[in-house]
């Protein structure tokens, strides 16, 4: 499928590591603008050295003003990927207020908060967008000591459709992704132990995790207009978790 980018600004934020960070390699080959953000400015400045055509954005998602006035600063921007986010996890009855609200921050609040920005001025351009969310399997599937990460991610699915029912009239599309483990450097590291991942590979009939470039190519596919007709979606990419 010819996918092109070319003439659009993609924001992307979490782009530092992980999926956000080949998520931002992959957009820039597509002859996309990327701009990256994170809040870690080392991450910034390798990604920048493989990529030079890569703006990039330092700024702490927790801090709603300054994140505001950094997203601003980019504008216009086209299409967004709010893929940035958190996971503390402890069984519920360890679970602190201060776990609860960093995750609800990065997770849900600062979605709802650079998505605000984009969207504003979309519409006052009269623009049409594309906004994908990084929600997880563990949105519909509680998870031993999620309880709190399970919780955002439900909230960013119903942000989401709530968000494509109030931009789709201003054609603006909005959907999620919801992966299993996905095998970045953290997923690696997290799910390394044979035992811990076979309680989880068993639940999948696939009887594997994903790789980076399988939650990636979705991502594009739903930013992209081949998929045009496509709003308030939340897509497993879950080799088959949620059907069983």
């Amino acid at each position: 499928m010819n996918i092109s980018f070319k003439s659009k600004r993609i924001l992307i934020t979490g782009a530092g590591q992980g999926i956000g960070r080949e998520l931002a390699l992959r957009l820039s080959k597509f002859n996309g603008t990327v701009i990256a953000l994170s809040k870690t400015a080392s991450n910034l400045d390798s990604l920048k050295k493989e990529d030079p055509t890569i703006e990039t954005v330092a700024v702490d998602l927790a801090d709603w003003e300054a994140t505001r006035n950094a997203v601003k600063k980019v504008l216009p921007i086209d299409m967004l990927v709010n893929n940035a986010g958190v996971a503390c996890l402890a069984p519920f009855l360890q679970q602190t207020e201060q776990h609860f609200d960093l995750t609800m921050t990065i997770n849900v609040k600062s979605m709802f908060n650079v998505s605000q920005v984009v969207a504003e001025d979309l519409i006052k351009r009269k623009a049409s967008g594309s906004i994908v969310n990084v929600s997880s399997q563990a949105s519909h599937a509680a998870l031993k000591d999620h309880a709190v990460y399970c919780a955002s991610k439900g909230a960013v699915d119903m942000l989401t459709k709530t968000m494509a029912l109030e931009l789709g009239p201003h054609n603006i599309r909005v959907n999620a992704v919801n992966p299993t483990v996905v095998l970045t450097a953290m997923g690696k590291l997290g799910w390394g132990d044979p035992e811990k991942a076979r309680s989880m590979t068993e639940k999948i009939p696939l009887g594997r995790f994903a790789e980076v470039d399988e939650v990636i190519d979705p991502i594009v596919y739903l930013l992209s207009d081949r998929s045009s007709m496509i709003n308030g979606v939340a897509l497993p990419i879950d080799g088959g978790f949620l059907a069983t």
